[in-house]
Parts: C-alpha cells; structure tokens; sequence
C-alpha cells in the first residue's frame, strides 16, 4: 500500500481524478473510506500518519467544538476549495512536528498480499446497509457525494494492496453504467453526480440512491433467474 503522503501529493496535483473537484468534503469522506478499508484489511489507522491530526488541529483553532478537521478548516477559509488546499499546507505542517517511530507498513502489506484468506467482502451488507440506516454516523451529514468519496477510498484501499474484487463489487461497478441508461446520459459524470442532478438536494439525492440500487439489484436477480430457467 502506498505512503499516505504519496498519495494526499497526488490528490493535491490531480483532486478531479480522485475526487471530481478540490474539495476539502469529498477529501475527508475519501480519508475516511481510505482508512476504513486498512483497518478492515488489518492495517490499522496507526502508522496512516494521520493519527494525532484531529486533535492538532482543535488545539491549532484553539477549540473543542465536536467537529470534523475537515469543518474546522473550511470554518477558517470559507470555501470548499480554499479549505482542500489549506488542508495540505496545514498536514504539512503537522508531519514537521510530529515524532513518529518507523512503520512497519512495507512487512504488514506483505505479510497481507501473501494471505490468500482475505474475507469476503459484501459492499452491500457490510457498507451500504449500515449507511442507510444510520447515514449521519457514517458521513456526517445525509450526502451522496460523501457516500461516492466513502466508497472509492476504501476501493482504493483494497486495490493496493492486490485485493481481488468480490462478485458484490463487481456488481456494483455495473450500476454506473446501468444509471447511466437509466436516465439517458451518455457523459462521464460519475453515478452520484447523475443522481444528484435529478434531485433536490443531497439529502434526497442519498435516499434516491438507495431506492435505486435496490431496483438495480432486484433486476439483475430477475435477469438471473430468467437465464436460469432458459
């Protein structure tokens, strides 16, 4: 798995291929899946380098207000993007002073690509059951662009490291193409953009999303039972 700061550097360079825009929000939903997906292929958030930061940050504001590092920048810079960009000099900022021992994560990702017992991996009742019902625990706020972020750090997480795909998701690779058919668009906007286009708000956009993907998997199931039975 790479570096961390291998890649928040190539973030920084290139946000619209990781991200869709620079955005301090989407980084810190992608941090989130990122990090998330390590601790479920037992690499754990020690040794991410980005242990420490949230409470660096609070002490740097000078506030114990319950918020997000992400919050607490874009409070102090007024816009998503301002914020994105601050956020890489202030990480900067917190890698100088702090001590960290040497990590060991070259051995762990080793020790990982060499264990051909990686569990399965259900992208639907591990990660998006759980969202749907508790969204605010898990993204902060009702957001289907925080959810797209959510899910594609913790893709990346677990492409890294060799982790082979699972049919799940495989599956839900196929939902792109197939909202895209649904609604007619032909452009490279991502599935959540789509959504979020025809809807309201985020809000609307995440509960739209989960009523679509139900459909989505309710007709691949038909579509398989039909081939079956043909």
């Amino acid at each position: 798995m790479r570096n961390l700061s291998r890649l928040l550097q190539e973030i920084k360079d290139n946000p619209v291929m990781y991200l869709d825009k620079p955005s301090i929000i989407c980084l810190h939903s992608f941090l989130n899946g990122y990090l998330d997906g390590r601790v479920d292929l037992g690499l754990d958030r020690e040794g991410s380098g980005m242990e420490g930061f949230q409470d660096w940050i609070q002490k740097r504001a000078k506030t114990n207000v319950s918020q997000s590092w992400a919050g607490i920048i874009l409070f102090g810079s007024g816009t998503e993007r301002i914020a994105f960009y601050r956020f890489f000099e202030e990480f900067d900022q917190f890698l100088k002073q702090k001590n960290s021992s040497k990590s060991k994560e070259s051995e762990d990702v080793l020790r990982l690509r060499q264990d051909l017992s990686f569990r399965k991996f259900d992208i639907y009742n591990e990660i998006l059951s759980g969202l749907k019902k508790r969204p605010g625990m898990y993204l902060g706020s009702s957001s289907i662009t925080k959810l797209d972020m959510v899910l594609r750090g913790y893709s990346l997480a677990r492409k890294e490291v060799g982790v082979p795909p699972t049919e799940p998701e495989r599956e839900f690779e196929e939902f792109q193409s197939w909202v895209q058919e649904k609604y007619g668009i032909n452009s490279g906007q991502s599935w959540s953009k789509i959504i979020l286009f025809y809807s309201v708000d985020e809000y609307e956009a995440l509960e739209k999303f989960f009523e679509l993907f139900e459909e989505y998997l309710n007709k691949n199931k038909s579509s398989e039972v039909y081939q079956n039975s043909g």
